[in-house]
């Protein structure tokens, strides 16, 4: 498929986790899916939006909804019925649309790993193929920020949920639970860890515990 062979050389040269991230365009993503056990769900709706050099770009952003054959539990948390999906983007065209926004961007989500998952099954299962981009979990990075002298003071949540770090940062979770909507909440979440990382001097994407999408996801409490 032409589109997904674009996007393979795209991210032929892929970055070293030893870069500089400062001019790195970032992609903060999430999913809704019809369940949490990847293998087994599908997905709903995928939405992500662009950051670069320190800010939010409004005009980067990126919301699809795929239709499902019928209603889960699921629907009580993300409120996507398959009546509001059944004009959808079927499944193929919108993970090709994806990987168009998407390009050699920086993956970056909150408790991650379930979103990779899926859209790595749902790759192969299209294209025979999986992402090939650098990942960072905004949770991991936050810890790893923490644990290295940044966000001082004794306010940090015990937990280290999006709506806890959301509190713990001042921001006001709007549109919760729906793709795009915490596509930008964690992106306002890495703006203050960038910050934070750059008055600790950690420059580099292994600083933020970066990991590539094609590969196992090292941390157990992902």
């Amino acid at each position: 498929m032409e589109r997904v062979r674009k996007y393979l050389e795209i991210n032929t040269l892929r970055f070293s986790l030893e870069s500089n991230w400062e001019k790195f365009r970032f992609v903060c993503i999430d999913s809704e899916s019809t369940g949490l056990d990847p293998k087994r769900d599908k997905l709903i709706s995928l939405a992500g939006v662009g950051l670069r050099e320190g800010e939010i770009c409004l005009f980067d952003e990126f919301s699809v909804v795929m239709p499902i054959a019928y209603n889960t539990s699921s629907v009580t948390v993300h409120g996507i019925t398959r009546e509001a999906a059944a004009e959808g983007i079927e499944e193929p065209e919108a993970l090709c649309q994806f990987l168009d926004w998407l390009a050699d961007g920086v993956i970056v989500g909150h408790h991650i790993q379930h979103d990779i998952t899926l859209l790595n099954l749902a790759c192969e299962k299209h294209f025979n193929r999986t992402l090939k981009n650098v990942v960072i979990d905004t949770m991991e990075a936050s810890l790893t920020i923490r644990e290295a002298g940044g966000f001082k003071g004794d306010d940090w949540p015990e937990r280290h949920s999006l709506d806890a770090l959301c509190e713990r940062f001042g921001i006001t979770p709007h549109d919760r639970h729906t793709a795009l909507g915490d596509a930008f909440l964690t992106a306002q979440i890495l703006l203050r860890v960038l910050k934070e990382a750059g008055k600790l001097g950690m420059w580099n994407l292994e600083d933020l515990h970066a990991w590539y999408a094609d590969q196992p996801f090292p941390f157990t409490n992902g």
